[in-house]
């Protein structure tokens, strides 16, 4: 790990960058993309057909981007998905090819402005699925409960409420939307539909693969792991899937700690959920019905929210960023 924290610095929260060797090709919520310059590096890059992915502090809620960002999310996001890279590797590769620091300018390595926050990974045909584990009933997969006894079609016991534990992990797919947008739960014949009878099974048992270890490996450590989302992909002509994107971040998934878990409301959480609950409280003056651009983050929430990242990747790893 090659950042370092400098408490006076701002959030690296802004759009694309001057790296040399790379273009700016895509934004999104929290990552910014970017390709080699085949013209700097002589046509052809050392590593192959390859993307930098550098996650930006941008935070987002209720399809918002906010401003400011979250200094050093994008540090706790990368750092915190390649050391879950390395405990899930016998059940899934990922699509990271290297984080390795750039020697001198244009030769197509890791940028030193963005070390620690980015990942050179591989070029995936991505899977337009959310594929979403649940182990807890909250969030949407609760709205959709309490409306019909069932999450993306799979009927649960009556009875349960707000962060009970399920009988069973369940995969609870969502078709991906863009920026802006809600994604979508859907049943899993839908996903079946869309890409075939066998790879929307394959995904469906990675998925709870996944959860299952990480679930456990997240216990040990007095966390729970409610649910999460992952990404999925495959090398262009290739039949192997690989977990692309994040994975099991504060952005991606609700954790909790084990300790003050109580069924039956909100729990405290590792995640933006403190974000949400301002945003929603009479404090910040925000009418979510009305749609509008959110109000700035005050600097308390900003810090607060930051120490519960920092709180999320300690507490899994059992070491500290900085």
């Amino acid at each position: 790990m090659t950042a370092t924290f400098d408490p006076a610095a701002e959030a690296f929260d802004g759009g694309a960058l001057d790296l040399p060797g790379w273009r700016h090709v895509y934004s999104g919520k929290v990552r910014d993309l970017y390709v080699p310059d085949l013209p700097a590096l002589g046509g052809v890059h050392p590593l192959g057909d390859v993307v930098l992915v550098v996650a930006s502090d941008r935070i987002s809620a209720y399809d918002h981007v906010l401003r400011p960002g979250i200094p050093d999310k994008g540090v706790v996001l990368t750092q915190l998905s390649l050391w879950w890279f390395e405990q899930l590797a016998d059940l899934v590769p990922s699509h990271v090819v290297s984080v390795d620091p750039s020697v001198e300018p244009g030769d197509g390595l890791v940028p030193g402005v963005v070390m620690g926050r980015a990942m050179m990974c591989r070029r995936l045909d991505m899977f337009p699925v959310e594929c979403v584990a649940r182990g807890y009933l909250t969030g949407s997969g609760l709205a959709e409960y309490r409306e019909s006894g069932a999450v993306t079609g799979i009927a649960l016991p009556d009875g349960l409420v707000d962060g009970s534990r399920l009988p069973q992990p369940i995969f609870t797919p969502a078709i991906k939307a863009d920026v802006g947008d809600h994604d979508q739960n859907v049943p899993f014949e839908v996903v079946a539909d869309m890409l075939g009878a066998d790879d929307a099974a394959a995904l469906r048992d990675v998925t709870l693969a996944v959860y299952s270890r990480a679930e456990q490996i997240a216990c040990d450590r007095g966390v729970i792991l409610a649910d999460t989302k992952f990404e999925f992909g495959r090398v262009p002509g290739t039949v192997d899937i690989i977990v692309g994107d994040e994975v099991l971040t504060p952005d991606s998934s609700r954790f909790w700690p084990a300790d003050s878990w109580q069924p039956g409301g909100a729990q405290p959480s590792f995640d933006k959920q403190y974000v949400r609950d301002w945003l929603t409280s009479p404090a910040s003056g925000w009418d979510r019905a009305a749609d509008g651009q959110p109000p700035t983050l005050p600097d308390d929430v900003v810090a607060r929210t930051r120490a519960r990242y920092l709180d999320a990747y300690t507490r899994l790893t059992g070491e500290h960023l900085f």
